[in-house]
């Protein structure tokens, strides 16, 4: 099961335990206030990385996105209960987009229910059971690969007061990556392709910028490409060190591409590390909290003096690497 997927079969405790079926009037207003939360912690959540990813395209693999994060009824535990809470007839909806995104212009709003994407209508999905997760992993796949393919995804949709909308969204370049948050535990994770953050990650509790120093530590991962080259040389607890370190220090450069104040990265350790990092409970795969904070702040003369130069830190030029590809 994805992160996502968990995350969303468990939205509200209530959901999980109460039985499939049209919800009572009391309930109906408790699942839209579990769904409107949802919504703004998978808001948060994207726009920074949105912000991220944007900001660092020039530098990275980049592919075409238009900032649209999906839901799907079948990923809940019960999704009679979420269709009358997102106030939608069929299964796919928009569960948040980014303001200022090419999904927001085109005037996709969140709960407008989703009718077709790249020319599939959503009524002719197959059918999925409560809980699973599979169906909205290949809706993502699907939007991601027209966008790869044309450069834009045509999408019809329909809002709640059925007026209905249709247009063919053009992308803009964006580091591949998705975001996504999980239920359950507090660690924020990389696996090539998607940066996981725990809802119980202290850092989700930080201001914007310290937030988005955490969520770049673990873009950075994905855009070094880290996996792979443990994958080649083993994950040993020396390897996957410098692949942390590596990560470290490549922070205030994506920070500073995205409009974030560099200094973030090194103030994050300083505030995430005396609870989170120190002492007898630090992972050995990483440094101590106030090195990693000493690493980033290496970097920074470098990042400020090329944001200055040439408005914009160039991390594939000018970034040292200690892994290969």
């Amino acid at each position: 099961m994805t992160g996502r997927a968990a995350r969303l079969a468990a939205l509200v405790l209530a959901l999980a335990l109460a039985p499939p079926g049209p919800p009572a009037r009391a309930g109906l207003v408790e699942d839209r206030a579990g769904l409107a939360q949802l919504q703004e912690e998978d808001l948060r959540l994207q726009a920074i990385g949105w912000k991220l990813a944007v900001g660092n395209a020039r530098f990275c693999d980049a592919a075409p996105a238009i900032g649209l994060l999906l839901q799907d009824m079948a990923s809940y535990a019960a999704p009679e209960r979420m269709r009358a809470a997102a106030g939608i007839a069929g299964d796919v909806a928009v569960q948040a987009v980014v303001p200022g995104a090419p999904a927001a212009a085109a005037g996709l709003s969140p709960n407008d229910e989703v009718i077709a994407i790249d020319g599939e209508p959503m009524a002719a999905l197959p059918q999925a059971k409560a809980g699973s997760w599979q169906r909205l992993a290949a809706l993502n796949d699907r939007l991601e690969a027209a966008l790869a393919r044309d450069g834009a995804v045509r999408i019809a949709w329909r809002k709640a007061d059925g007026s209905t909308g249709d247009a063919a969204i053009a992308g803009v370049p964006a580091c591949r990556s998705r975001f996504e948050l999980v239920d359950g535990g507090g660690k924020a994770i990389a696996d090539g392709q998607r940066v996981l953050i725990g809802r119980g990650f202290a850092g989700t509790g930080y201001d914007e910028e310290l937030f988005a120093a955490a969520i770049a530590h673990e873009l950075a991962h994905n855009l070094l490409r880290h996996r792979g080259w443990l994958k080649q040389v083993g994950r040993k607890r020396s390897n996957i060190r410098v692949t942390e370190r590596e990560a470290d220090r490549l922070m205030p450069w994506l920070l500073a591409n995205a409009g974030y104040d560099p200094q973030a990265a090194a103030r994050f350790f300083h505030r995430w590390g005396p609870r989170n990092g120190g002492w007898i409970f630090r992972a050995r795969t990483h440094d101590g909290w106030d090195e990693r904070a000493g690493f980033v702040r290496g970097e920074l003369p470098q990042v400020e003096a090329l944001m200055t130069r040439e408005g914009a830190a160039d991390w594939r030029t000018h970034f040292r690497r200690d892994t290969g590809d």
